[in-house]
C-alpha cells in the first residue's frame, strides 16, 4: 500500500489515521476517497483513503497564482511574476501593451494590487504590503506625485491659498504628505470619502475667506461680488425705506385692490359682505344661470 494511502472501519476513521502518521491537520491536505468499505453478513471490507499534502504557498506566490488566474478572466495577456517578498511583496506585470494593463490613470493596476493584497494578506494577523507595478510605472508616478506636490505648494504659499489635489488611493496620498512633512510653509490633510479622498495643502499664511481679493468694481476673483453691507452703503449711499402707502377712503371704486362698499339701499350695488376682494374676472356662475332670482 502507498505510504499515502490508509485504511480504516469508515472513510472519516481512515483519514483520521493518515492524519495522525503524517503530522498534519485536515486543512493541509487533500482527501480522495477510494473505496467506502462494506459490512458483509461475514467480515467486512475496510475503507479506504488516500491523503495528498496541499502544496505550501508563501503570501505572496499565493497572490501571483491568484493574479495568474485573473487575466484571462477579464482578457488581457500579462505573465506576473514575483519579484520580492520580505518585509513587503512586490509582484510585476510582464505584457506587450503597458498602457493596457496600467489603465486611465493607474486605476486598472491600482484595482489588481488591491485585489492582490487582499489574497496575500487572508489569514494574517499582521498586513503586509502588497506592490503590483509594470515597467516601473510606481517609481515613475512617485517621482510625479513628488513635482507635482512641490509646485502646488510654492503656489499655495505664493497665493495665500489652499490646494486641493485630485482624489488619489491612500498609498499615493502617503506620497505627497511625506513630499511635503518638512515643508516649513505649508501643511496637509486629507478631506472626503473613499474612494474619491484627496489631499489639500494647506498654506501657513493663508488669507482669511479663502484669500479671496476685491477690486475696485466690487468683484472677486471668482467674478462674484461681494456682500460687505458697511462698504455698500458707503459706495451707494444709504438706502432709503420705501414711503408707506396710504389705502384709500372706504368706498372708493377706483381703489385697486382694495374692498369697496356701497349702499345697502342700492337696487344694484354691491351688497354688504357680498364681494370683498380684487379686481378681476370672476370665474364662477352668476345667479341668473343658477336659477335663482
Amino acid at each position: 500500500m502507498a505510504n499515502n494511502e490508509f485504511t480504516g472501519k469508515t472513510a472519516e476513521e481512515a483519514v483520521q489515521t493518515g492524519l495522525t502518521e503524517l503530522g498534519l491537520t485536515r486543512e493541509e491536505v487533500e482527501v480522495e476517497v477510494l473505496d467506502e468499505g462494506k459490512k458483509k453478513l461475514v467480515g467486512s471490507r475496510p475503507a479506504r483513503v488516500k491523503l495528498t499534502v496541499k502544496e505550501k504557498l508563501t503570501d505572496g506566490e499565493r497572490a501571483v497564482r491568484f493574479l495568474e488566474g485573473l487575466f484571462p478572466i477579464i482578457g488581457i495577456d500579462v505573465t506576473p511574476a514575483l519579484k520580492e517578498e520580505g518585509e513587503k511583496i512586490v509582484i510585476n506585470l510582464n505584457a506587450e501593451s503597458a498602457r493596457g494593463v496600467i489603465g486611465r490613470r493607474g486605476e486598472l493596476i491600482d484595482a489588481v494590487q488591491t485585489l492582490a493584497g487582499a489574497v496575500a494578506n487572508t489569514g494574517r494577523r499582521d498586513y503586509k504590503r502588497v506592490v503590483v507595478d509594470c515597467e516601473n510605472y510606481r517609481e515613475e508616478r512617485e517621482e510625479t506625485l513628488k513635482r507635482v506636490a512641490e509646485k502646488l505648494a510654492a503656489k499655495a504659499v505664493r497665493t495665500g491659498k489652499r490646494m486641493r489635489l485630485e482624489p488619489m488611493n491612500p498609498y499615493e496620498r502617503r506620497i505627497i504628505h511625506s513630499a511635503l512633512a518638512e515643508n516649513e510653509e505649508v501643511t496637509t490633510k486629507s478631506e472626503g470619502k473613499e474612494p474619491a479622498r484627496f489631499v489639500v495643502i494647506l498654506p501657513k499664511n493663508m488669507r482669511q475667506g479663502g484669500g479671496r481679493k476685491f477690486d475696485r468694481n466690487g468683484k472677486n476673483d471668482r467674478g462674484g461680488k461681494y456682500h460687505d453691507k458697511e462698504r455698500r452703503n458707503d459706495r451707494f449711499g444709504e438706502r432709503k425705506p420705501y414711503p408707506k402707502r396710504e389705502l384709500p377712503a372706504e368706498g372708493t371704486p377706483e381703489s385697486s385692490g382694495t374692498s369697496f362698499k356701497r349702499d345697502s339701499s342700492s337696487d344694484t350695488g354691491y351688497k354688504k359682505g357680498g364681494f370683498s376682494g380684487f379686481f378681476g374676472t370672476y370665474l364662477g356662475k352668476s345667479d341668473d344661470e343658477n336659477g335663482e332670482e
